[in-house]
């Protein structure tokens, strides 16, 4: 089971932590990722990291700004978000997947959390 946390309402240019923690067996999945969906927008992935070597993946439009992380030992990801824009505004997922696929693919996950709200007014 994923627990997402940490959105709220913010202004543009503020800084959020969007946290998901993990519960239940023993967690290893193969990459955790964080995915938004604005409304009317199809869900689109955020952010992904490799859960054992800890690489990354950003989409463009974030670069720069969000930063993935994770703490294998506390099971949970992180997304730091800063310098947030209005466009950024959507409920954010956290998601995992058991294995395989590249770290910009937003296919193999298996597994998700119950979303939580970011508003960034302008």
């Amino acid at each position: 089971q994923l627990q997402a946390s940490g959105g709220g309402l913010v202004q543009a240019g503020d800084s959020l932590r969007l946290s998901c923690a993990a519960s239940g067996r023993t967690f290893s999945p193969y990459r955790m990722g964080w995915f938004r969906q604005a409304p009317g927008k199809e869900r689109e992935i955020v952010a992904a990291i490799s859960w054992s070597i800890g690489s990354t993946y950003y989409r463009d439009s974030v670069k720069g700004r969000f930063t993935i992380s994770r703490d294998n030992a506390k099971n949970t990801v992180y997304l730091q978000m800063n310098s947030l824009k209005p466009d950024d505004t959507a409920v954010y997922y956290c998601a995992a997947a058991g294995g395989g696929g590249g770290l910009a693919s937003s296919f193999g996950y298996a597994y998700w959390g119950q979303g939580t709200l970011v508003t960034v007014s302008s």
